[in-house]
């Protein structure tokens, strides 16, 4: 959901703000005050065209921003291009510069506007006049026809990762056979290196270094150890001795008074612990003295190990683990044919898998698009237009088109006027029309949702119409505005409309409208309270002059779309 856009320097806005809430958010205001420049404004923060032109007259450079509420999706494609993802929101801006230089930030870090293109789908979908239909494209309907189906794609998806998973180790072990072989040799020598290393243990050499330190100070080390030992055992005042006469003396108490027999107890098992620590630095002081030459064998084989390291890997981890993957590829070569036909015989499985969960998924969307073409032909004559409808879905069983959504092509066609053959979405002239399809489309897969009570994730985006009302009005108009309401039910809607009918039926109004200060224009928005509602849906209805009829007109507009 769009929380918030902001824009400074931008056209003819010095600075402006507008906060965002969920449902339906109606953008009014009279011609020319510059609604579709805050459209424009957010199209461009979702990886659209900037130029220099959109910088206010006599100002450095524009800057626009919004807040959009994280989505998981988002939050992956952040973390994939190493952005800080954490938090609830994602924060884009966009400043352009009069010379023409632009920045990108998210999350107030550098980016580029790649990232932007590649965020938008997730945060907004923008229906605009001037708009093609690329941000729709047949991935975006394929998508939409399956919400409407509510169908899954989990079965086709494992199916196609083990057909690639099989395919492209198919792929690799038949790549050039002199280059696996040249690299064979270095396979063999890479694997016998490491095998005749003899790695012990994958710490081994955090082992030695420790080793290394005691024997580096041995004299200070045996010193140490020995002084211990006179201390806990040997000396005739030692610890042991002292444990051992105070605890003889404690359990003669103990024999008169049995509160002492745990403190003899304690006096024993203490007794025994420094036992046990004066034998341990003893065997350690021995084994120092018992190998003179261990210092130089251990150096040798923490010199042989990092050679080891510097070649295979940072760790000694690192290096079995290289080791493994050269044996298993040498392993590949070794046994090219047999693995070859073992390979061939997965592959086939696989694709046999594949082809049944992707013939079972085009049957299930031929079946979902039949019932699409249905409701949506009802919704959008509903708003003015006399149309043809089609979802057709074209199964491509070609390797090269099998994806993890399936094998089908899936592509919305229409005609608009009566006698016109159907033509792919795209190719309808009329921008109103474009977004009064994309409105029936919507709402179709919403009322889908609503009427059979299935569970569905609503889609994590914000849709955007401008100007949405082109060519229509009265009972059209009135339908627009409840099918927008509808939308707005699941999903947050932005949307720029000259008809009060469908300004009446907004969650949050706002207005937008031109203003003359110190002698500069510049465009504003404020969101309205009821009063102010009624009085702009009347504006709308009679012009500038507000009268008691067109007044009276607007509060019951107000209160029927209520």
């Amino acid at each position: 959901m769009l929380l918030e856009l902001r824009a400074e320097n931008y056209a003819v806005i010095d600075r402006t703000v507008a906060s965002f809430d969920a449902g339906l958010n109606l953008m009014t205001g009279e011609t020319g005050a510059g609604k579709s420049i805050l459209i424009d404004a957010l199209q461009m923060l979702l990886g659209g065209k900037a130029s220099s032109d959109i910088v206010r007259h006599g100002e450095e450079k524009a800057v626009v921003s919004c807040v959009f509420e994280m989505t998981p999706g988002a939050q992956a494609l952040l973390e994939a291009n190493g952005i800080d993802a954490d938090g609830d929101e994602v924060l884009l801006r966009r400043e352009i510069a009069a010379s023409g230089k632009g920045r990108v930030f998210i999350n107030n870090q550098p980016a580029t506007v790649a990232v932007l293109k590649q965020l938008a789908p997730e945060l907004a979908l923008v229906h605009a006049q001037n708009e093609t239909m690329g941000s729709f494209d047949q991935a975006q309907q394929r998508t939409l026809l399956d919400r409407f189906g509510n169908i899954s794609t989990s079965e086709v998806a494992t199916a196609y990762a083990a057909w690639r998973a099989t395919t492209a180790r198919l792929e690799e072990l038949e790549a050039d056979e002199q280059d696996r072989l040249r690299m064979a040799d270095l396979w063999r020598f890479q694997s016998r290196e490491i095998e005749q290393a003899g790695l012990a243990a994958e710490e081994e050499d955090v082992q030695l270094e420790s080793e290394k330190r005691v024997l580096a100070n041995s004299e200070r080390v045996y010193t140490a150890a020995m002084s211990a030992h006179e201390l806990l055992y040997e000396g005739e005042s030692s610890t042991e001795t002292t444990l051992g006469a105070a605890l003889k003396q404690v359990e003669d108490l103990s024999r008169f008074d049995s509160r002492f027999t745990a403190a003899a107890q304690q006096l024993a098992a203490a007794k025994a612990t420094v036992e046990d620590v004066d034998a341990e630095v003893r065997e350690f002081a021995e084994k120092i003295n018992a190998a003179p030459g261990r210092l130089e064998e251990i150096e040798d084989r923490l010199a042989a190990l990092d050679r080891l390291k510097r070649k295979y890997g940072q760790t000694l981890t690192e290096v079995i683990a290289f080791g493994a993957e050269a044996a298993r590829k040498l392993a590949e070569v070794d046994n090219r044919d047999a693995l070859l036909i073992e390979l061939k015989q997965q592959q086939a499985k696989d694709a046999t898998t594949y082809r049944e969960a992707a013939t079972k998924i085009t049957a299930v969307r031929k079946d979902a698009a039949k019932r699409l073409e249905k409701m949506a032909v009802v919704q959008i004559n509903d708003l003015a237009m006399s149309t043809r409808f089609e979802v057709r879905v074209a199964p491509d069983e070609s390797d090269p088109a099998w994806t993890l959504h399936g094998w089908d092509q899936v592509e919305y066609r229409i005609a608009t006027n009566a006698g016109e053959p159907l033509k792919p979405l795209d190719e309808i002239a009329s921008g109103g029309e474009m977004s009064r399809v994309m409105l029936a489309l919507k709402v179709t897969v919403e009322e889908a949702t609503h009427s059979t009570g299935r569970k569905k994730t609503p889609l994590p985006r914000t849709l955007v119409f401008d100007e949405i009302d082109i060519g229509i009005g009265g009972r059209a108009a009135e339908a627009v505005g409840k099918k927008l309401k509808t939308l707005a039910r699941g999903q947050q809607v932005l949307c720029i409309t000259h008809l009060p009918q469908i300004a009446a039926f907004a969650d949050q109004h706002f207005l937008i409208e031109k203003t003359e200060k110190r002698g500069r224009t510049q465009t504003e928005i404020r969101k309205l309270d009821d009063q102010e509602r009624a009085h702009e849906i009347a504006r709308m209805l009679s012009g500038e002059k507000l009268t008691e009829t067109s007044l009276k007109h607007a509060e019951h507009l107000l209160a029927t779309s209520r």
